[in-house]
């Protein structure tokens, strides 16, 4: 049996344990939560060292990448990194660039989502290049909010470009700053602060990372979409609770709830037996076809 770990700085009140094949091979995948202790992470990290076919890093992007592809390394991700010596340490970098882009041109496809005309608020665009590149793509109109919701700056990007010249402005300064400043983690990433709201109310779909999602929405979502994943089954209630339409989670359905991206990069990486960094497109999409990959779609 293989086993994936991701290790999250993330609230340990949403750890998950699953034993489930993937690709006909078992696995067991297991999230365990730090609180956002960064010193308690980097010790789990170097337990599972050499234990663990694969280790996530959770509640943190090891990098962040602009549309143009530069990539700027978060020093407390690296940090994080660097305490495992033999088990290949992944961030879900490479599903959220290679499979989300594809899985949401084939969710179009198939016209379980619509994104031609419609505004999009991506929470996020350095944490998801594959969405802030797909959804102009596919004719939306995006709103890029990391200014918005990561800075604090009262300024929505509305253009890769401007993603571009802020991100080369403002990551240099921030990926040295602590976790904790950056993202919701711990406790926090448990309760809802509503922050810059017409940007939500604006939105047709509300798509990126779960956390920040729910950090910073208003009480009212009525009738919007939202495309995402790292759901748990209290989350769909409270969404349900909003009034969300419709909710998109790109990352397989694990027993009514999904994984994040990094736990789902550990199981394609394990599968293929490759280090992360020589992993290339063709094998993701081999690799995810295998599995039997396919976005939950659920009706609110």
């Amino acid at each position: 049996m293989k086993r994936v770990v991701s290790v999250s700085l993330g609230s340990s009140q949403r750890n998950k344990s699953v034993e489930m094949p993937f690709a006909g091979t078992p696995f067991h995948v297991e999230r365990v939560g730090t609180d956002g202790d960064v010193r308690k992470a980097e010790s789990l990290i170097a337990q599972y060292d050499g234990k663990v076919d694969a280790i996530g890093l959770g509640g943190v992007d090891r990098y962040l990448v602009l549309p143009n592809g530069r990539k700027y390394e978060l020093r407390d991700a690296a940090r994080m990194a660097r305490n495992a010596r033999q088990t290949p340490v992944v961030d879900g970098g490479g599903i959220k660039q290679i499979l989300e882009p594809v899985l949401i041109r084939g969710l179009v496809d198939e016209r379980a989502l619509e994104v031609s005309g419609k505004r999009v608020l991506l929470v996020s665009g350095v944490d998801r290049p594959g969405m802030a590149r797909i959804f102009p793509e596919l004719g939306a109109d995006v709103v890029y909010g990391d200014l918005l919701y990561a800075v604090g700056v009262p300024m929505p990007l509305r253009r890769p470009w401007q993603l571009v010249v802020m991100g080369s402005l403002f990551l240099p300064l921030l990926r040295r700053l602590p976790m904790s400043v950056l993202y919701p983690t711990g406790a926090s990433q448990e309760t809802t602060h509503t922050k810059y709201p017409r940007y939500f109310e604006q939105a047709d779909i509300v798509a990126g990372d779960f956390v920040l999602i729910r950090r910073y929405m208003p009480d009212s979502m009525k009738g919007k979409v939202i495309v995402t994943n790292t759901t748990r089954a209290r989350d769909v209630e409270d969404l349900r609770r909003r009034g969300v339409a419709r909710l998109i989670t790109l990352t397989p359905s694990v027993e009514g709830e999904s994984f994040g991206a990094n736990v789902m990069e550990g199981v394609v990486v394990a599968l293929s037996g490759k280090q992360p960094e020589d992993l290339t497109q063709e094998d993701y999409l081999t690799i995810a076809d295998k599995m039997n990959w396919h976005p939950a779609v659920t009706d609110l």
